[in-house]
């Protein structure tokens, strides 16, 4: 398979990390909307009435400083370098794109779902839910 095809075989949404997350939120904060294309960066899980976005970033392609996120391909990795780069650039913008727009934005790192508890938690805390 040519790196094309690999390219475009990569989700941009529904990816594993995302529909856990959604799960998630699904148990005590139902009524979000997903890819909302007339909000900045098109935020995965989005609430509207609350003003208040959630993305879900793969480590790799977001530049995370976690284990995942701090590996580098060893072909082409001045590529590499420069696209995480202007995807963390990008990101920053939407945040203040949100900020200027006075809605909150929560951004949850593919490692993080490992963590059932502790994403919910931080879910929990950011939608404004009660236990």
């Amino acid at each position: 398979m040519d790196r094309s095809a690999v390219m475009r075989a990569v989700k941009w949404r529904d990816t594993t990390p995302e529909l856990f997350t959604r799960r998630l939120l699904h148990g005590f904060a139902p009524g979000y909307r997903l890819c909302r294309r007339d909000l900045p960066g098109a935020p995965d899980i989005a609430y509207i009435g609350r003003k208040k976005a959630i993305f879900v970033h793969g480590c790799f392609w977001h530049g995370h400083d976690c284990k995942r996120g701090a590996r580098m391909p060893k072909t082409n990795a001045e590529y590499w370098l420069e696209k995480i780069a202007r995807n963390r650039a990008r990101d920053e913008k939407h945040r203040a794109a949100y900020d200027a727009m006075g809605w909150d934005v929560l951004t949850v790192w593919e490692c993080e779902t490992r963590d059932r508890q502790a994403l919910a938690a931080r879910l929990r805390a950011f939608v404004g839910t009660a236990d």
